[in-house]
C-alpha cells in the first residue's frame, strides 16, 4: 500500500509539505504544489480525507445553489466553479433550488451540519435568515459568495456584469441599424438582473429621443415558450414593432420561432438580439446576436473569491463586474 512517505521520496519533498499540499494547496508554491500531485497521480495514493477532514472540521466541499440546473446559462458557470475548486482539492454539491428560499436554506444548513464548508449562491436571495432591513453581514453566517443577480444591500461578496450597460449597448446596436419601434421581452419580474435589463432598455430609447411604451414591453419567464408566447403578442399587435430584444437567448429563440411561424424572414422583416451566448446562440437560423457574458470566468472567480474567504481572509474586492460583450451575428441587420 502506497504511504504518504512514498509520495514525498518521489516528489523530492518531505513529509509535511506532502500533507499541507493536500490539506491546504493554496499555501504551497505552484511549483511544489505540481509535483507533489504528479507523485500522487503517479503512485496512486490514497489520502484518509474522511480523517483528516474530521480533525481540520472541513469536509472540503461548498454549495453551490442553482435556480434552474436546466437553464442552459448555469452550466459554464458551474464548469468554471468546478475547474477552481477541482484543483484546489474541492468538491461541489449542486443544490437546484428553482428559486425557493425554503430549499435555499436547507442546502445553506448544510454548512452548519459540517457537511460543507461555505456556499456559493447563482440566484437572487441570501440563503440565510435574517431581519428585515439588515444591512450588514452577520458574523455567524458561514463563508458564503453570490453571482449573477444579487445586487441587494448588504454588502456580500458578488461577481456579476453589468447588466445596465449591456441591455443598453444591445439596444443601441438595434438603433444604429435604424430600427426605432425596439419591443422588449424581460424575464421574471422579481429578478434584480432584469430590473437592469429594463433599465438598460428605457435608458437606450430616452437618451435616442424615443418614447418607452408600455405595449412594446412584454413580461416572460426566461423560458422558450414564454419568448414564443410574448413575440406573438406583439405580432398580433396594430403597429408591430420591427426589432426584439430578449432578457436571455432562450426567449430570444422562442421569439425567432414565433416568427418563423409567422411567415416573417430573419433579420429582413425582424431582427432579434438576446442575452448570455449560450451555446446553442451560435447554432441558432440565422444565428442570433447577443450579449456575451464570461460565464466561466464568474464561476472561476467567484470560487476564488470563497477560497480566500474558507482561508480566513477577506476578498481584496467585494463586488467584481466583469466585462460583457456584445457578439453581432446574422439575427440583427439594418432596417429594410
Amino acid at each position: 500500500m502506497v504511504t504518504i512517505k512514498d509520495v514525498a521520496k518521489m516528489a523530492g519533498v518531505s513529509i509535511a509539505t506532502v500533507s499541507r499540499t493536500l490539506a491546504e494547496p493554496d499555501k504551497v508554491s505552484e511549483k511544489t504544489r505540481k509535483k507533489v500531485m504528479e507523485a500522487v497521480e503517479t503512485s496512486g495514493y490514497v489520502a484518509n480525507t474522511l480523517a483528516r477532514n474530521f480533525r481540520r472540521r472541513r469536509s472540503n466541499m461548498v454549495v453551490v445553489l442553482v435556480p434552474d440546473i436546466a437553464n442552459p446559462f448555469f452550466s459554464n458557470i458551474i464548469q468554471g466553479i468546478e475547474r477552481v475548486a477541482s484543483r484546489h482539492q474541492y468538491r461541489i454539491l449542486l443544490g437546484d433550488t428553482q428559486g425557493e428560499q425554503e430549499r435555499e436554506q436547507a442546502y445553506a444548513d448544510l454548512v452548519s451540519q459540517r457537511q460543507a464548508d461555505g456556499v456559493i449562491c447563482l440566484g437572487r436571495n441570501i440563503p440565510f435568515r435574517y431581519r428585515k432591513g439588515r444591512k450588514t453581514l452577520d458574523p455567524d453566517w458561514p463563508p458564503f459568495a453570490m453571482a449573477c443577480e444579487y445586487h441587494g444591500e448588504i454588502p456580500v461578496p458578488t461577481v456579476c456584469i453589468d447588466n445596465v450597460a449591456a441591455a443598453r449597448d444591445a439596444v443601441n446596436h438595434l438603433l444604429e441599424l435604424g430600427h426605432q419601434r425596439i419591443a422588449y421581452v424581460n424575464g421574471p419580474s422579481e429578478s434584480p438582473l432584469c430590473e437592469d435589463r429594463l433599465q438598460g432598455y428605457e435608458q437606450a430609447l430616452r437618451e435616442a429621443g424615443l418614447t418607452v411604451e408600455p405595449a412594446l414591453i412584454k413580461q416572460g419567464d426566461f423560458t422558450l415558450a414564454s419568448g414564443y408566447d410574448c413575440t406573438a403578442a406583439l405580432l398580433a399587435a396594430e403597429n408591430p414593432p420591427t426589432a426584439l430584444f430578449c432578457a436571455n437567448d432562450e426567449m430570444a429563440i422562442g421569439a425567432m420561432q414565433a416568427c418563423h411561424a409567422a411567415g416573417l424572414s430573419l433579420p429582413g422583416d425582424m431582427s432579434v438580439v438576446g442575452f448570455d451566448d449560450i451555446g446553442f446562440a451560435a447554432y441558432t437560423h440565422p444565428r442570433l446576436t447577443t450579449v456575451h457574458q464570461p460565464r466561466n470566468r464568474i464561476g472561476e472567480q467567484v470560487m476564488t473569491m470563497m477560497l480566500a474567504m474558507l482561508a480566513g481572509n477577506t476578498p481584496a474586492d467585494s463586488r467584481i463586474v466583469l466585462p460583457h460583450e456584445l457578439v453581432v451575428r446574422e439575427s440583427s441587420a439594418a432596417r429594410g
